[in-house]
């Protein structure tokens, strides 16, 4: 499937005697922000227990091996692979022990510096077990200097380019950071006395804790005895959130970067409805992403809204994998229209996005057959011109449909009878928050943060260090 994929979702919990529970559930809330592996890491202060492997939540944990868990504070961890490898070592939460002590990290976002940290540790002695660029961050930590791990800390996060949420473990408690710019959300709450962090607001509801804050960029958070203790590593921080965030990842209930997206969507399919040139008689989300923005493009131009696209929730990994050799078998699996809707009919489409167009594609002819009359497509972002380097598994350049064709030529790919993408201007426009605040590389090419050479090399998100 053409299915954009995020890096990974966060979680953690200080002090609460039910943490691995905890820490299970607010991973399953996050887990469509990675599907490849799991982990949790907690202690009560004396012994250090962790658990991690491949697949969902659902099935790294059972019963059991859940029961096993104990500990009152903990971090865990949902991961895609973006940098390194789809691979059992590189399950996060992920650890180390150095002079007595235990560090556990995890990561979501991704370094554009990592090849030369690593070549650099590498010269000094470092022995690297995963293919990650968050085991660079521990390596610069132990050997960074400072009187305490706030200091250390700070230190390695000055070290480190590109995107950064994070979670320490430390034998003592735990620490939240965000890079300079704020690429990826994280957020606190509050159970009762205990603190909980997690990537997004959703794992929160879930779990029955109440929101405090967003960890802000720059900004580390320290968990501890005391209490939670707030400190600026970075200075000036200029943000750049990623407006993918909202256009696609981040799960509809949620609040990410203090704002709704639930509310953000709908107003994407508004000004799209504001934009769109074409009429329809009626409005078909492609599911889930598409949902939001279809609803706010439908009460805008006062079209029928249906659900003519039914999508199959319950699709296994493994009852996919003996068909691959079928021709667009899993698209017909996950997605079918309903032709009694469809039939004799001028649809609008809304889509969230476009990426390579090849699954794009096998849904227009999909509606064809389904008996459609006209078929014009609404995209609820501008064209994807650029890869990302920040923790998107964006394509390299080349394999971006808009990077290599104009708008009138990827309507013809595709088969549609109307093509219209939002303009960049009204994506910002619809936002809650400033538009100066957002990152929008993937669509203009402008980099806030450029990444150093390694990444020219290899297809973007890629770059593994196994390969460098």
């Amino acid at each position: 499937m053409e299915e954009i994929k995020e890096n990974c979702g966060l979680a953690g919990i200080y002090r609460n005697e039910s943490a691995p529970k905890i820490l299970y559930f607010s991973l399953f809330s996050l887990q469509h922000r990675g599907q490849e592996s799991a982990g949790i890491m907690v202690s009560d202060g004396r012994e250090i227990l962790t658990h991690r492997g491949m697949g969902l939540v659902s099935e790294v944990f059972n019963g059991s091996n859940l029961e096993n868990l104990k500990g009152d504070f903990g971090i865990g961890h949902v991961r895609y692979s973006t940098t390194g490898s789809s691979n059992v070592k590189n399950v996060q939460p992920f650890y180390i022990e150095y002079q007595g002590k235990t560090y556990g990290i995890a990561h979501n976002g991704n370094l554009v510096n990592s090849y030369r940290l690593k070549a650099s540790l590498e010269k000094r002695g470092a022995i690297f077990q995963t293919t990650m660029d968050s085991e660079i961050i521990l390596h610069l930590l132990v050997r960074s200097p400072g009187k305490n791990i706030k200091e250390k800390i700070a230190y390695t996060l000055k070290k480190l380019k590109g995107a950064f949420s994070l979670l320490f473990f430390t034998e003592n408690g735990i620490i939240a950071a965000r890079d300079s710019h704020g690429w990826r959300p994280l957020s606190v709450g509050k159970i009762n006395n205990s603190y909980v962090i997690a990537s997004e607001t959703c794992a929160f509801d879930l779990i029955g804790a109440k929101y405090i804050k967003d960890v802000q960029p720059g900004e580390m958070l320290l968990f501890d005895r005391k209490g939670m203790e707030s400190f600026f590593w970075a200075e000036g921080s200029i943000k750049k959130y990623c407006i993918f965030e909202f256009i696609y990842f981040a799960r509809p209930d949620s609040r990410i970067f203090e704002t709704s997206v639930y509310s953000t969507r709908k107003r994407l399919g508004e000004k799209l409805a504001d934009e769109f040139p074409f009429d329809g008689d009626i409005v078909l989300p492609i599911p889930d992403s598409g949902n939001l923005a279809a609803i706010g493009f439908s009460q805008k131009r006062n079209i029928p809204l249906e659900m003519g696209i039914i999508k199959n929730h319950y699709i296994g990994r493994t009852f996919i994998q003996p068909y691959q050799k079928i021709r667009d078998v899993d698209v017909k699996i996950k997605l079918n229209p309903v032709r009694s809707i469809i039939e004799n009919k001028n649809i609008i489409v809304i889509e969230d996005s476009i990426v390579r167009g090849t699954t794009c594609k096998n849904r227009v002819s999909a509606l064809r057959q389904a008996g459609a009359k006209k078929i014009y497509m609404g995209v609820s972002c501008p064209p994807i011109i650029s890869p990302c380097y920040y923790g998107i598994d964006f394509p390299s350049k080349k394999e971006l449909i808009a990077s290599n064709k104009s708008t009138e030529e990827i309507r013809k790919f595709l088969g549609l009878d109307g093509l219209y993408y939002l303009s960049l201007e009204g994506m910002l426009s619809s936002m809650l928050i400033s538009k100066d605040v957002f990152c929008t590389s993937c669509f203009t090419g402008k980099y806030p943060v450029k990444p150093e050479k390694c990444f020219g090399k290899y297809r973007l998100g890629k770059c593994a260090l196994k390969d460098i």
